[in-house]
């Protein structure tokens, strides 16, 4: 009897309905044997399995809601009353069975609210249908009755293998749910306890509610005490395993292998090696390489790149073999192109504004020979005197004067002068002025493709030699050593673009432009002017993005000249020299990114 029970739940996990040959009816009326609650597509069923001739009568009754059928001419089976487990299934919050009167037996479906249902009577069942939103574990009392199955039934049930074991005190009611072992949203749950059930027979539950077939290692034996509360199956079975220190590994076609990790380890260890070389189209083998290696059989598996024809040779077990192979060329995909474009514009504007008044003031005993080069009386042909040479009358009271004599506008624009004498004396004005206007205007807009997640630069400019010289290598006599060095000037672009899964473009992106400025020192040699950005931005394909925006605005006003004279108002200017100058540098960078090419050769 306990031998028939086990292969029974394994029936059951096949959906084949296998029942115990029921003997003879007893000529005194019909019998109840057992109770079932079921889960089927969109709806629960409540089994109630009879023998014999039974009248069905049902009616409903509120608060709480409950459906209530007697089977009048029927006697219970067993002289113990079944005690429902307390699980709510499809609403169902309680199940009770009892011998209400000599022959009238009563079962109570207590509800969580009323509901349509309908009852059938067959010759060996009551079943009574009504709505169900989400399966669930079945329920049995007494000797389990098998559902109805529509047909065809697929997928084909699971199969359990086992090696011989203890028979089974009780069969466990499974509903067949094919579903992957790693599969967690959307799959059957359960809630079972367990009390020293064999591990053997626990597990064949699983592989009826899963649909998958599953095979026990030789030797895996134990006991299971445990209660699992709607839980995934596949979470529990694994709680299950490892709770028996045992492990699960599923093989190509969907077989889940149960043994101990020892065990699986040793397997995987005997299991033939096989070789196959895989052509790299678009990556390269030796970077492809390094990715599938993570993936290998420890200490087995193993992974070489040939570079001359670009090729991946992988060595692994028979069984992973092909799902490395397929990760492999999942890699291998091509990549997309990204076309950049980058706009540069520098606007330099300087506006200068200078003028200045000099005197000379003068007689010809005595001057300063410096704004006004008087001759030398004592010279052949009235040579002047030489630069810087002032002549002062020691012998009477003269005046001299000079005004502003150092300051100077260069490349001035308008230069003036003005003489007269006042009495024994000359006086000489000298104006000069000056109104500039300088504008640089550089419009820079680099091109440059490349792929995705691949870094591209390009330079646009001159290589300048810089003398760099070596203090401390002077000696006595001998100069200090020079070197030169070449400095990179020009416009450049250097980015790293990344394509999304959206299609936008993500980009690691330095700019810069830089240029030449020779010093007044020719042995400092040249300083170098340079804008630059670096950042990271995030744009839609086809989309201008601004990445850099600079104003810098410099005002410089100079003013000098004779004191308090300088000062007057109005008049002031007459006596000094005064200088405007206001420079203005714009900086504005644009960038266009572009998908051209895609993994589908768009």
């Amino acid at each position: 009897m306990r031998r028939f029970a086990r292969w029974t739940f394994a029936a059951l996990g096949l959906a084949a309905v296998v029942v115990q040959p029921a003997p003879a009816a007893p000529a005194d009326g019909g019998q109840v044997v057992g109770v079932s609650l079921m889960s089927t597509p969109g709806k629960a069923e409540l089994v109630i399995g009879i023998r014999g001739s039974v009248t069905v009568k049902d009616f409903i009754l509120a608060n709480p809601s409950r459906l209530v059928f007697d089977l009048e001419g029927a006697t219970l089976a067993t002289p113990a009353q079944p005690i429902y487990d307390g699980v709510a299934r499809a609403g169902v919050l309680n199940v009770r069975v009892r011998q209400n009167a000599p022959g009238v037996v009563r079962v109570v479906l207590v509800l969580d609210h009323d509901r349509a249902y309908t009852v059938v009577q067959e010759d060996d069942a009551v079943r009574v249908s009504f709505g169900a939103d989400d399966s669930f574990l079945a329920w049995s009392s007494g000797t389990p009755v098998a559902p109805r199955l529509s047909a065809p039934v697929a997928p084909a049930a699971a199969t359990v293998v086992t090696e011989e074991s203890p028979d089974l005190d009780r069969a466990l009611p499974v509903r067949v749910a094919p579903v992957r072992l790693s599969q967690q949203r959307g799959e059957p749950r359960i809630t079972v306890s367990w009390d020293n059930a064999d591990i053997r027979d626990v597990v064949s539950g699983f592989a009826a509610l899963s649909g998958h077939t599953i095979i026990l290692g030789k030797g895996v034996t134990g006991q299971v005490t445990a209660e699992i509360r709607d839980k995934p199956w596949s979470q529990a079975f694994q709680a299950i395993l490892a709770a028996q220190g045992l492990s699960a590994q599923e093989m190509p076609g969907g077989i889940i292998r149960v043994d101990a990790p020892t065990a699986l380890a040793e397997l995987d260890s005997l299991e033939p090696l096989q070789t196959e070389v895989i052509r790299v189209n678009y990556a390269r083998a030796g970077e492809l390489g390094k990715s599938v290696e993570g993936i290998l059989t420890k200490n087995r598996g193993s992974v070489n790149a040939d570079t001359a024809s670009n090729s991946l040779i992988i060595t692994e077990t028979r069984s992973r073999l092909a799902g490395v192979v397929e990760f492999a060329r999942g890699l291998d995909i091509r990549t997309m192109q990204v076309s950049i474009q980058a706009k540069i514009i520098f606007v330099d504007r300087t506006d200068l504004e200078a003028m200045g008044l000099k005197y000379d003031l003068g007689s010809n005993n005595q001057f300063f020979n410096r704004l006004v080069q008087r001759p030398n009386p004592t010279s052949d042909e009235g040579q002047p005197f030489l630069p810087n040479v002032n002549v002062v009358d020691l012998g009477g009271g003269t005046v001299s004067a000079i005004a502003n004599a150092t300051s100077e506008i260069s490349n001035s624009a308008l230069d003036l002068v003005f003489s007269t004498a006042l009495g024994g004396y000359s006086l000489t004005a000298f104006l000069t002025a000056l109104q500039r206007v300088e504008l640089s205007d550089v419009q820079a807009e680099p091109v440059i493709t490349t792929l995705d997640n691949k870094k591209a630069d390009i330079l646009v400019g001159e290589e300048v030699p810089v003398r760099v010289l070596d203090a401390g290598s002077a000696t006595v006599g001998q100069a200090p050593r020079a070197t030169v060095q070449f400095k990179e000037t020009g416009i450049r672009l250097t980015v790293t673009p990344h394509v999304t899964n959206n299609r936008q473009i993500l980009m690691n992106l330095r700019t810069e432009r830089s240029s030449v400025k020779t010093l007044a020192a020719a042995d400092l040699g040249f300083s170098i002017d340079k804008q630059s950005t670096e950042n990271q931005l995030l744009v839609s394909d086809g989309e201008t993005a601004v990445i850099g925006g600079l104003t810098v605005t410099t005002v410089t006003r100079t003013r000098s000249g004779i004191p308090l004279l300088s000062s007057l108002p109005l008049v002031g200017n007459l006596f000094s020299f005064h200088s405007n100058t206001e420079n203005r540098k714009d900086l504005l960078i644009l960038v266009t990114p572009r998908i051209v090419d895609d993994a589908s050769g768009n």
